[in-house]
């Protein structure tokens, strides 16, 4: 199953860089949670949404605000339905034209080859400060 898990997760990455957004959410369960941690006061794409409708919103919500200039998973590491991806990426803030660049790591959660829960890590003190401006 790990190996179905990360093959899952590298296409939803791919399907980001081809900006697909339709095949990231085709490939979701019904109830998927998905969560990027912070205060979506702070940023737009911070805090948590339940459901593939929520979630075209969330991949709106970055187009909106984020240029980026670097997008990379690293490593796919599986652990039994769990798939952590630590990554990296540079991008411009639109609002404010500030750049931003930070490690990060994605935790997805796999059930029946649909992703049931994503979580985002990530430095969320300077997105915030680089949205505000």
């Amino acid at each position: 199953m790990s190996n179905a898990n990360v093959a899952l997760v590298q296409g939803l990455y791919a399907a980001f860089g081809r900006g697909d957004v339709a095949s990231i959410i085709a490939n979701l369960a019904p109830d998927v949670h998905w969560e990027s941690g912070g205060r979506r006061s702070d940023f737009p794409t911070f805090g948590p949404r339940k459901g593939p409708s929520e979630v075209q919103i969330f991949f709106g919500q970055v187009a909106e605000n984020l240029d980026f200039a670097e997008f990379t998973p690293r490593e796919f590491c599986p652990s039994g339905d769990k798939v952590f991806v630590p990554g990296f990426y540079a991008a411009t803030m639109r609002k404010s034209g500030k750049s931003v660049a930070c490690e990060w790591v994605h935790v997805f959660t796999v059930r029946d080859g649909e992703v049931a829960r994503f979580r985002e890590f990530t430095d969320t003190a300077m997105l915030a400060d680089a949205y505000r401006g």
